[in-house]
């Protein structure tokens, strides 16, 4: 059951797209931070390749049962990092937005943690790698602005485009499940949460 969000924030809809502006206060963005650093100390950040062999301009890990992958053979989830060890659990304050937003019963099994640095943009895709499309994906922000666009369950659907800051959560579910959406670029300095900038998105999956 969600409950009520913090003083000072509001949600917004896009195309079906559930977006909880300021959701995390600095104070949780950083701890939020935190945690995340002790993933990638544990399952350090990669470069995957697309089923073309190009690299991405992202940099990856995971957290929780599973980790999202991809190379030639195509996309998948691993029950372990490429270097062979475990993944680490989620951060716990990820795991606190999905018990609040989502479900405290059922919680997530993959937490996608990408990295954006200079260029880095994320093309529209759609998140279809899972086996149970009827729970969500919980998405939160971190760092330096991103220009966020989302489409419909048809590449060629008409698209709209907001603004996301770090701190802003959003939640897809339902019709917008499985809708095409990306990351056209980020705004570079905008935020002073990364001591280089950049920008960190967790995404939180049911993949089972």
């Amino acid at each position: 059951m969600t409950q009520s969000l913090p003083l000072g924030t509001h949600t917004e809809t896009l195309h079906g797209f559930q977006i909880h502006r300021a959701r995390l206060d600095p104070g949780a963005q950083q701890r939020l931070l935190e945690q995340v650093r002790d993933v990638v100390a544990a399952a350090p950040l990669f470069t995957p390749e697309t089923r073309g062999g190009k690299a991405m301009s992202v940099r990856m890990t995971s957290a929780g049962k599973y980790g999202w992958f991809s190379d030639r053979s195509g996309y998948r989830y691993l029950p372990q990092h490429p270097s062979g060890s475990p993944w680490p659990e989620i951060p716990a304050v990820a795991l606190d937005l999905w018990r609040d937003l989502v479900d405290a019963r059922r919680l997530p099994d993959c937490c996608l943690i990408n990295f954006y640095d200079r260029p880095a943009r994320m093309g529209l895709h759609q998140d279809a790698d899972e086996a149970d499309f009827s729970w969500p994906v919980l998405s939160v922000s971190l760092g330096d602005s991103a220009l966020f666009r989302v489409g419909g369950v048809n590449r060629r659907d008409p698209t709209a485009s907001t603004w996301l800051e770090s701190g802003d959560v959003v939640l897809f579910g339902g019709a917008a499940r499985r809708a095409y959406h990306g990351i056209d670029r980020i705004r570079f300095g905008t935020s002073a949460l990364l001591r280089n900038h950049g920008r960190i998105n967790l995404t939180l999956r049911v993949v089972d």
